[in-house]
């Protein structure tokens, strides 16, 4: 049998697990700077694409997020529901739904600008790193989303 440190299986060898469990750990940190605002973290990063710009389509919001637009529409309609953004069908096109965040939503970014530097806080890692894991973070999504659109091709 291999050696624990030369098995392809080992879990901690595995990039999903470490991506797995660092994201739901990472997302932990979030959630009791977030409560304060009312919001969720998939919320908040809606609320953060909507604050970048806006209004946008709700695809606009879905492919920022990397999402499919059955995932992001309940978070839509809780965000309409708790004031902080509202859906408007385009009159001239029916199936585009235009997205924008209310007077309350608008407000709530004054308070949200305190949100990356109470993670850093807590977290207790030098932002340059936090910067490095996200810009190699970002490469990883971009060959992920690049392998997924090759197999797809091969598919057809």
């Amino acid at each position: 049998m291999a050696h624990v440190d030369e098995d392809p299986l080992a879990l901690d060898r595995q990039v999903c697990f470490a991506l797995a469990a660092a994201s739901r750990s990472v997302v932990g940190v979030y959630r009791p700077i977030l409560e304060p605002l009312g919001l969720t973290h998939p919320q908040y990063l809606v609320m953060l694409a909507l604050w970048e710009r806006s209004p946008r389509t709700a695809r606009d919001v879905a492919d920022a997020l990397h999402l499919e637009p059955p995932t992001l529409t309940p978070l839509l309609k809780r965000l309409e529901a708790i004031g902080c953004i509202t859906r408007v069908r385009n009159p001239d096109d029916e199936r585009e739904l235009r997205i924008e965040p209310t007077e309350h939503g608008r407000a709530l970014r004054a308070l949200a600008e305190q949100v990356p530097g109470r993670v850093v806080e807590r977290l207790g890692v030098p932002v340059a790193v936090l910067e490095q894991v996200r810009d190699r973070l970002t490469e990883l999504l971009a060959a992920a989303r690049a392998a997924e659109g090759r197999a797809a091709a091969e598919r057809r």
